[in-house]
């Protein structure tokens, strides 16, 4: 059967691809941003789920925009972070379908989008099904270079879209500055863009609070948010905030995509997200925990990987690491026969190739199995 164009230009997810061969149980995988399923509070989300399905709606066809006591939820979680007033959000399965749903509200193909380089792999996906022009723009250890960004758009540059993963980066790990931030803000408004601040693990910072998010310094930012890494990704809960024509527009595309988000998964999110007192001492416990095994990893690999760059993590799941003169994709099926799995750079690649770094995890596994890991993917890199 033909395909469309969109279907055509999309390529493939190597981090999904991996899946398969890094769920053997003999192998260690460092390769998928899976949060840890010992640190998930599934007592916590049954008693909510008990609770949710004592009520029929909970299992009935809800709202398109979402649960409105989500969708409160939420908005005064927005306004907290944000520190300026937002008064409504859609709810998404996901905030993959988030992102997708902003972009078929925005893009026709051809348009202009900024996108990080290296880059979020379902970014990439989602803009060139859209049939979008993408820009790369590459990062340095403070975030996005928006200096570059400006630099493009003094030439000519005139992008619909500027994607950014602005805190604890997928896949550098990096945080955009708050100097940079309030820049990018500014850009925004003097070149009329719009800037896509996807942030899922804004919440996982180890020491402090992250900087204010762009969406504080101007309006013209629409955030992506998730439920993913802090509760449960099983639960599918997204959400987005932005300016209230794009939100309605959202509404009326993700009618023709899904209908509604799960009703008892918004429930059980709407139940765990306003109970302030469990919230707070869960993330308290999922930021220590990340932060020793952060800690465990980049350990491990200054002892076993002498030579070997590797990004210094604050917060997140992910560290980046260059090998000199390692063809990182050529190590992979070593390291697999040596029971440990990662992404190569290359799969993050916009423009730059990335044939010397490899994405790491380290959120998903308890210190003495890190510690395994990073000998084993030493062992293979000799």
């Amino acid at each position: 059967m033909p395909l469309s164009t969109a279907a055509r230009s999309v390529r493939g997810s190597a981090i999904r691809d991996l899946l398969a061969l890094t769920s053997r149980p003999e192998v260690i995988s460092l390769a998928g941003g899976l949060p840890a399923a010992d640190l998930m509070p599934r007592e916590r989300i049954a008693a909510a789920a008990a609770a949710a399905l004592a009520h029929p709606a909970s299992i009935q066809y809800g709202e398109t925009a979402g649960l409105p006591a989500l969708r409160v939820v939420l908005a005064a979680h927005e306004t907290a972070r944000c520190r300026r007033e937002i008064t409504d959000v859609v709810v998404t399965t996901g905030s993959q379908q988030a992102l997708d749903l902003v972009a078929r509200a925005v893009l026709d193909p051809g348009d202009a989008v900024v996108v990080e380089d290296p880059a979020y792999v379902g970014a990439l996906q989602v803009f060139q099904a859209a049939g979008a022009a993408l820009h790369p723009v590459p990062l340095d250890g403070d975030g996005l270079r928006v200096d570059v960004l400006e630099d493009h758009l003094r030439d000519g540059l005139r992008p619909r879209l500027v994607h950014t993963v602005s805190t604890f980066h997928n896949p550098r790990g990096v945080t955009l500055s708050p100097q940079r931030r309030v820049r990018l803000a500014g850009l925004a408004e003097r070149y009329g863009f719009t800037v896509v601040e996807d942030d899922p693990y804004g919440l996982l910072a180890f020491d402090g609070a992250p900087p204010l998010p762009v969406a504080a310094h101007s309006d013209r930012v629409v955030r992506l948010g998730s439920a993913s890494k802090v509760l449960a990704p099983a639960l599918r809960v997204g959400w987005l905030s932005g300016p209230p024509g794009l939100l309605a527009a959202v509404e009326l595309l993700k009618q023709c995509t899904d209908l509604c988000t799960s009703s008892l998964t918004q429930a059980i999110a709407a139940d765990l997200l306003a109970d302030t007192a469990f919230l707070d001492a869960h993330l308290s416990g999922v930021r220590a925990a990340t932060a020793s095994r952060a800690h465990a990893f980049t350990t491990a690999v200054a002892r076993h990987l002498p030579g070997v760059t590797c990004s210094a993590p604050t917060g997140g799941m992910f560290c980046w690491l260059e090998l000199p003169g390692v063809d990182t994709t050529a190590l992979l099926p070593r390291a697999l026969e040596h029971g440990v799995g990662f992404v190569p750079g290359g799969a993050f690649a916009v423009e730059a190739p990335q044939p010397h770094a490899i994405r790491c995890c380290y959120a998903s596994h308890p210190e003495p199995v890190i510690h395994e890991a990073v000998r084993r993917l030493a062992r293979a890199a000799t």
